[in-house]
C-alpha cells in the first residue's frame, strides 16, 4: 500500500506537492512518518544517491531524484520495491512534462498541489492486483532495483549526515572491493608466473645435468 506521496525541490528541501492517505486499518501515524519524510527531503543535495531504500520498521521510505526534483513515496515493507520505483518513475514523468521548467521559480510551498489529482489516480492503479500480477512486464533495466542503496531511516536522520555521505560510502566500498579483486587478480598472476617460471628453472637444470653427464 502507497501512504505517502512528496514532491520536493532538492535545492533547498522546498515541498511541491504531496498526497497522503491515513492508514486507518493499519492503525499507524503517518504524522510521525511525515515529519521524517520531510527531515530526509531537507538533507538531500546534489551528490545524493539517485535511487534510495530507507527503512523505517514496517514501513519503507523509497526515493529517485530527477533534473533536480525528489520523488518519495512511503510503502509497507512488503510492498514490491520494483513496483515503488515504477511508480516513481510515472510520476516523475508526468511532472516533469507539465511542471518541470516552473520548478526554479517557484516560491511558495505545495504550488502544484493540484498534481495530486494525478498521484492518486496512479496510485489506483499500481496498487490494483492487476498491476502487481503484471509486473514481470516491467523494464527490468530501468527497474534494477538490486542496486539501489538501501539503509535505515532512524540512522541517517540521527547521525546528522547528509545521503551524499552514504553515497561516498557505498562508493567507496565499491572502490575497495574493486581494489580487492584487482590485487587478487594480480597475486594470482604472479603466482603463476611464479609456478612457470620455477618449472622451466627446473627443465633447464635437467637439461644441463643429462648434458653433462653425457658428456
Amino acid at each position: 500500500m502507497v501512504s505517502l506521496t512528496m514532491i520536493v525541490r532538492v535545492a533547498d528541501g522546498l515541498p511541491l506537492a504531496a498526497s497522503m492517505q491515513e492508514d486507518e486499518q493499519g492503525g499507524r501515524d503517518l504524522q510521525k512518518y511525515q515529519s521524517q519524510a520531510k527531515q530526509l527531503c531537507r538533507k538531500l543535495n546534489e551528490q545524493s544517491p539517485a535511487r534510495c531504500t530507507l527503512e523505517a520498521g514496517a514501513m519503507c521510505f523509497h526515493y529517485a531524484i530527477e533534473k533536480g526534483v525528489c520523488y518519495l513515496v512511503l510503502c509497507e515493507a512488503g510492498f514490491s520495491k520494483k513496483l515503488a520505483f515504477a511508480f516513481l518513475e510515472d510520476l516523475e514523468g508526468e511532472f516533469s512534462e507539465r511542471f518541470g521548467k516552473k520548478v526554479p521559480s517557484v516560491s511558495r510551498p505545495y504550488s502544484f498541489i493540484e498534481f495530486d489529482t494525478y498521484i492518486q489516480k496512479t496510485k489506483k492503479s499500481y496498487i490494483d492486483s492487476r498491476a502487481q500480477r503484471n509486473l514481470g512486464s516491467i523494464n527490468s533495466e530501468l527497474h534494477d532495483v538490486q542496486r539501489i542503496m538501501v539503509a535505515n531511516i532512524e540512522e541517517v536522520l540521527q547521525r546528522g549526515e547528509a545521503l551524499s555521505a552514504l553515497d561516498y560510502k557505498a562508493s567507496n566500498l565499491s572502490s575497495l572491493s574493486k581494489k580487492y579483486r584487482s590485487d587478487a587478480k594480480y597475486l594470482n598472476t604472479r603466482s603463476t608466473y611464479a609456478k612457470v617460471a620455477a618449472g622451466a628453472v627446473i627443465f633447464i637444470t635437467l637439461i644441463v645435468y643429462v648434458r653433462f653427464w653425457w658428456l
